[in-house]
């Protein structure tokens, strides 16, 4: 009797477990639909309900129906405008410097040409006294040796002589040092900047923009013709027969901005500005490196000037999100200092643009709503 009942126990518990089983595999029941129509709302917009009108679950929207404001707008690529031109602007197998783009670049070339010649007028001078005294003052040709011993004459020679010498090259060294260093009125301000290994390049006076310049690999100068380790993916773009003011600086450590064609050669010392300046005569594209021990990867911060028109420099700015003419409005950045201008704090500000200045813009600038540009 026992064995009846626990077999009948046994059987009620597998059917208990097989219902509930079944019971959860089953679908859960679809709400019915009462209307084709919802209504759609935006939170705190104080706008009115708008209906909308819905589709059928069985046939969803096309793709081709969804707005065109959310697709990104195609991205505007960066305008390259010179090509390599051999023999200019790049190393070279001449033994002599790169040729010269720039008014102080030619002086300097002219000079050098000139340090050559005075060199080589007292090596051979030199040289001939010494052939002279070897072959008229030796043992065999002059058995008795002079006893002379002071000639005013030729102690003035050598003494006035080497100062007249050194006034030849003083006088244009000098002149060519201020020249480099007085920067003139600038027609346009580039921040450089070094970096471990890369340079970048700031517009301050074109919306402050920022150009980072990266080596290109050997495989990407031979295919674009550049000159191996030379090549950059983001060129220093300027114009044309402008007065270009260069400012260098680092943010790690000492580097040095030079390009041989343009005869500027400035360190990059971190915490501190330093200023050079170029006028470039012709358009071109010209390469440098940084001339200043900096690390493992100091061979590789070479540096592009793209030099193009007035026209394809304000090209290059718009393609970079740029503007041409963005000058600060004022050229003191002190003018309403109030430490050196007193009367900027007692005298009553201007209105900003878009500031409201009476009681009733004020009311209506309270009353605009908060989530106005969520619901346009």
């Amino acid at each position: 009797m026992k064995s009846l009942k626990s077999l009948g126990f046994a059987s009620l518990l597998a059917a208990m477990t097989l219902g509930g089983a079944v019971f959860a595999q089953a679908p859960a029941p679809t709400p019915a639909t009462t209307s084709s129509t919802a209504t759609a709302t935006t939170p705190d917009s104080g706008q009115a309900p708008a209906t909308a009108t819905t589709a059928p679950a069985a046939a969803p929207a096309p793709a081709a129906a969804e707005p065109s404001a959310t697709a990104a707008p195609a991205a505007s690529k960066i305008p390259e405008f010179n090509k390599p031109t051999p023999g200019i602007g790049q190393p070279t197998e001449a033994i002599s410097l790169q040729p010269q783009v720039t008014d102080i670049g030619l002086f300097a070339q002219k000079f050098d040409t000139a340090l050559i010649v005075i060199i080589t007028i007292i090596c051979v001078v030199v040289l001939a006294l010494l052939a002279w005294v070897i072959l008229r003052y030796n043992r065999r040709a002059n058995p008795t040796p002079s006893r002379t011993s002071h000639n005013t004459v030729i102690e003035i020679v050598w003494t006035v002589a080497p100062v007249l010498i050194l006034l030849c090259i003083a006088v244009p060294s000098i002149k060519l040092l201020a020249r480099q260093y007085a920067t003139p009125k600038p027609d346009l301000t580039v921040k450089v900047i070094g970096h471990q290994w890369y340079w970048s390049y700031q517009y301050p006076d074109n919306g402050d923009f920022e150009v980072v310049s990266n080596i290109l690999t050997d495989a990407q100068d031979d295919a674009k013709g550049e000159p191996r380790q030379l090549g950059v993916d983001a060129r220093m773009v300027v114009p044309v027969d402008s007065v270009i003011k260069i400012i260098t600086t680092s943010d790690d450590v000492i580097h040095s901005f030079a390009v041989p064609a343009f005869w500027t050669k400035m360190d990059a010392v971190p915490g501190r500005l330093n200023e050079t300046w170029f006028k470039v005569n012709r358009t071109g594209l010209y390469y440098g490196q940084c001339s200043e021990l900096c690390g493992a990867r100091h061979g590789y911060m070479p540096i592009a000037v793209d030099v193009v028109t007035k026209a394809q420099f304000a090209q290059w700015v718009a393609a970079n999100g740029g503007t041409i003419g963005a000058k600060p409005k004022s050229s003191d950045a002190t003018a309403n200092s109030p430490i050196s201008n007193p009367a900027a704090t007692t005298a009553s500000p201007e209105p900003g643009a878009g500031a409201p200045t009476t009681a009733t813009e004020n009311a209506t600038a309270a009353a605009t709503p908060a989530s106005q540009s969520a619901t346009n």
